[in-house]
């Protein structure tokens, strides 16, 4: 299933390669917003609800 995905990485991560991706499109359309390691893309994925992304995004802004 996510091979077939669009996997989008933060603006912000530019940073020696530790960032998570995203995939926006399948958010949108279920509700569900699945996030995976961006050097393994190959490997699993973690399936947020969208108030736990929001409170990841607004944890990781707050740490930089």
């Amino acid at each position: 299933m996510t091979a077939t995905l669009q996997w989008v990485s933060s603006s912000h991560s530019d940073n020696g390669g530790a960032c998570i991706e995203w995939a926006p499109e399948h958010a949108r359309h279920t509700g569900e917003v699945l996030v995976r390691d961006s050097k393994t893309p190959s490997g699993p994925h973690l399936t947020l609800s969208v108030d736990a992304w929001s409170e990841l995004v607004d944890f990781a802004r707050f740490q930089g």
